[in-house]
């Protein structure tokens, strides 16, 4: 049995061991017997509890050794030492997974590190899995294998449905169940792994996406350990067209250290985080509303294949919200073709807007049939691929029933998706009983059917091909930098544009060197012990003069020495002419692998950050479009009549760096490129300067 198979057996167990089961169903060790019967388990049931013949009318058991047979799963519901051992109890047995519930492990500290790393051991030893520790539980509704003490099954009823929810937090597998549940989204299933000590909630969500019953996967998650699985798991959930929503938390600093004190999880780099997602068609919320928020949207089936909204209102004011909420989220309203708005204008009352947005005005009040009348037009318009239907206020004299009707009866005819904002209760009510997704307001319902429209453009983008295959090496030496003359010629060997330069060690070199490269040129000292070198007074730019030079090679020589720095030479490099100075780069993530990062450069890259993060492998259009997500993107396309720069150029050489990281198996640790000098379109890109960290075991 695969490590797959145990997980997807544990979700359909044919029986389950209860350790500490208690008569009262308000207790840990009560509450997943009460549920386990409440809600339809058919399999074996064995309440394990030394002191009683029966457990809530089930005949109990004083151990393990006791059973009938080995269980497939085990729930622990005893703490401390106790659930070690009961935990060590299981394996021995053969049962195929534990689920433990017990904190105080790898979340306090050190010793509960190691306690969590020796139960997991014991479990492994014997081929068993382990859930937990510090877990609420795993539920599948749709076997009735309930094995939680969440009190959220009891204020929100269960139904099972469509939807997963995979978590490591308990409380969050719990809200987010408990959002779904609000919105009468039926919850398949509702898994919390806890410290991921064995299992993790990446592992357990592999398993759910192979039920064929569910719809859309919610992921909260407080680490990413396996970046290959998550790959994995977006790749099966992609060819099932089963969308993947993931709230990652740890975004900053004070989050990631909040991480690792709730569950012992090593946080990962937030815009790493951003960039694997989006190569996986994984759409990330940054809250647990918004987690939930775009449900209904997804589970509808729609798959929109542009962005272009019509929005319809019986409010002036709801239309003209809607066109600033569009345009915030880069949503282009349609523009109605001339036959679209000659039928508007024979519909709708000569007072009315037939533009987009549509104000339908009081007319609406008069004429209850208008929805009926005007949807079937601008369903026909094929620049028409998402619809808002706004109805801030109606009432008495409002057939809300025949709105709701056409409104349904439209989104079945066309595929196309609609979501409503209506935030009078008894409109709302109307349109969620007829089946579409319904918002308390503008915002929300815009949002969501952004959401939905770029995450299905994601989930249709076709991987990327294989990186080109280099031979990478690294010039040898001890130290953890290679210098910058050794810098430029690792690009230069893999077809990357550096600056004309020369290494020079003597006064003659440097005489020699200028006059090749001609004026103005820069003097830059050059050694593995100096990676940064401004601040030391080791350039000097643009000098005209061979004296010049002279005199800056041994002003900078005599520094290197005052400091120790070995003097691996001095370079002589051409002074160029660009647009705009740029910067690159590329490093090897422990859990993502290589990442290249393209962003503004210059001396304030750091203290003004503005980068995108791209993972090999991936395309020059790709990279285009990462160039393109900048702040400065403006600048670069050409403002004010200003000349366009070589978008192009600097999309190919990030390439190139994406294709040398990948090569270097994990000899290069980061590769820094700043500034590359970026000119107008045509005329390319020119790396003035770079630096490459050697990873540790290179």
């Amino acid at each position: 049995m695969t490590a797959l198979d145990q997980l997807r057996r544990a979700l359909d167990p044919a029986s389950i061991a209860l350790i500490g089961a208690s008569e009262n169903p308000n207790k840990v060790g009560g509450r997943p017997l009460l549920y386990l019967q409440r809600w339809g388990y058919r399999g074996r049931l064995y309440p394990i509890n030394p002191n009683r013949s029966e457990v809530q009318g089930v005949k109990a058991y004083p151990d393990l050794a006791s059973l009938p047979e080995a269980p497939d799963l085990a729930i622990v519901m005893v703490a401390g030492d106790g659930a070690v051992q009961a935990v060590e109890a299981c394996a021995r047995r053969g049962v195929r997974l534990a689920i433990c519930m017990a904190s105080g492990f790898g979340e306090t500290g050190v010793e509960g590190v190691k306690a969590e790393k020796a139960m997991v051991a014991t479990a492994r030893a014997h081929g068993m899995r382990l859930v937990g520790p510090n877990t609420q539980g795993l539920v599948n509704f749709g076997t009735g294998m309930v094995a939680s003490f969440s009190t959220m099954f009891l204020e929100a009823p269960p139904a099972d449905g469509p939807a997963a929810v995979v978590s490591q937090s308990g409380a969050m597998s719990a809200v987010a169940y408990g959002l779904l549940r609000a919105r009468g989204i039926g919850v398949r299933h509702c898994h919390a792994t806890g410290n991921d000590a064995d299992v993790t909630a990446i592992e357990m969500a592999r398993a759910v996406i192979e039920d064929e019953g569910v719809r859309l996967l919610l992921l909260y998650l407080e680490a990413i350990p396996d970046a290959a699985m998550l790959a994995d798991l977006a790749r099966r959930a992609r060819e099932r067209l089963v969308p993947i929503v993931a709230l990652k938390t740890g975004r900053t600093a004070q989050g990631q250290r909040a991480a690792k004190s709730h569950t012992g999880a090593l946080a990962n780099e937030d815009r790493v985080v951003d960039a694997f997602f989006r190569q996986h068609g994984i759409w990330r919320a940054r809250d647990m509303a918004g987690l939930v928020s775009a449900a209904e949207m997804y589970l509808k089936g729609w798959r929109p294949d542009g962005r272009r909204l019509v929005a319809i209102s019986n409010s002036g004011a709801s239309c003209v919200m809607a066109a600033d909420l569009a345009a915030e989220l880069g949503l282009p309203l349609a523009a109605f073709a001339e036959g679209t708005r000659r039928a508007l204008a024979a519909a709708l009352p000569g007072f009315a807007t037939t533009a987009n947005p549509i104000d339908l005005t009081a007319a609406l009040l008069s004429n209850n049939r208008l929805f009926g009348a005007i949807l079937p037009i601008v369903a026909d318009d094929p620049a028409a691929d998402l619809f808002l239907i706004a109805i801030p206020v109606a009432g008495q004299g409002y057939d809300v029933d025949a709105f709701a009707r056409d409104t349904a009866e439209f989104a079945t005819r066309t595929g196309k998706p609609v979501a409503v904002a209506a935030p009078q209760a008894l409109v709302a009510d109307r349109f969620r009983a007829a089946g579409i997704p319904t918002f308390s307001g503008e915002t929300e319902a815009v949002a969501a059917l952004d959401q939905l429209a770029r995450h299905w453009a994601l989930l249709r983008h076709r991987p990327a091909p294989p990186m080109p295959q280099l031979s990478v090496s690294l010039s040898p030496g001890p130290g953890r930098f290679l210098n910058e003359a050794e810098s430029l010629a690792l690009l230069a060997t893999h077809a990357l544009p550096v600056v004309p330069h020369r290494l020079c060690r003597s006064e003659n070199e440097a005489r020699l060197a200028f006059r090749d490269l001609g004026s103005p040129v820069a003097v830059k000292a050059c050694s593995a012990d100096v990676p940064h070198k401004s601040e030391l007074g080791l350039v000097a730019l643009n000098l005209v003069s061979e004296e010049a030079v002279v005199r800056a090679f041994a002003a900078q020589m005599a520094t290197l020495e005052r400091i120790g720095a070995a003097p691996d030479g001095i370079i002589i490099a051409a002074m160029q002419e660009g647009l705009r100075e740029l910067a690159l780069g590329a490093k090897l993530d422990p859990v993502f692998g290589p990442v290249v990062m393209i962003g503004d450069g210059g001396k304030y890259v750091e203290a003004l950050p503005d980068i995108e993060l791209l993972l090999p492998p991936f395309t020059e259009a790709e990279a285009r479009d990462a160039i393109l997500r900048l702040r400065i993107a403006p600048i670069l396309k050409g403002v004010r009549g200003e000349t366009a720069a070589d978008i192009d150029a600097l999309a190919h050489a990030a390439w190139r760096l994406g294709a040398l990281i990948a090569s270097a198996k994990g000899k290069i640790a980061a590769l820094d490129i700043n500034p590359v000098l970026i000119g107008a379109a045509g005329q390319g890109v020119t790396i003035l300067d770079a630096l490459v960290e050697r990873a540790a075991s290179a």
